[in-house]
């Protein structure tokens, strides 16, 4: 595969942000909100935004069993922080009605870092990547992971970004800061097929 076709779920959240990122990473991106949509994609990005939001509006657009499907069968996938949550096996204290997809064998605890007026930003060393600036905006934190589940980056003791074969989640957003490289390791996971 030359160059991968990498589709932003589009239903809530900063999906522009997403494909600007992945296009200077060399990927085809393209927004997804139907299931024949995402059936054209070699890769996913679920965005950052308000994942009870996204979860409802995935349902209400018929997407929760396709992507379940998809990534169940190993298509590849990158959540940051709301995306993060889709992601989890498990959420402490979800909200009402709140669903996820799956995919990383993980606990996360919503909005761990604080509400909205206490987002931050902070250098964050990810495996594989190097020092990145992280924003963490009303940012998860990962509580706990199954033994398959490698731990990319850590801040303040916990657990900020996580990847599961082909499944990669941060609680932070990279895409705000103009610096690719995290982009970059998905685009080469769809790329490689690892």
């Amino acid at each position: 595969m030359t160059t991968p076709v990498i589709g932003v779920l589009a239903l809530q959240g900063d999906v522009r942000e997403h494909l600007i990122a992945l296009a200077a990473a060399d990927a085809v991106a393209r927004p997804v909100r139907r299931p024949e949509e995402l059936a054209e994609v070699d890769g996913l990005v679920i965005p950052g935004g308000e994942s009870t939001t996204m979860s409802k509006l995935a349902a209400l657009f018929g997407m929760l069993e396709p992507l379940r499907e998809r990534i169940a069968a190993g298509m590849p996938v990158y959540g940051t922080c709301a995306g993060l949550i889709m992601l989890a096996e498990k959420i402490i204290d979800p909200r009402s009605g709140q669903e996820t997809l799956g995919g990383i064998d993980m606990i996360v605890r919503r909005n761990a870092f604080g509400r909205q007026n206490e987002s931050f930003e902070a250098t964050v060393d990810v495996s594989g990547v190097g020092p990145v600036e992280g924003v963490f905006i009303r940012a998860p934190w990962v509580e706990s992971v199954g033994a398959q589940v490698e731990v990319l980056a850590e801040h303040d003791g916990h657990i900020v970004a996580v990847r599961q074969g082909k499944v990669l989640a941060t609680s932070f957003h990279p895409e705000l800061t103009g610096d690719h490289r995290v982009h970059g390791l998905f685009v080469d996971m769809v790329r490689t097929g690892a």
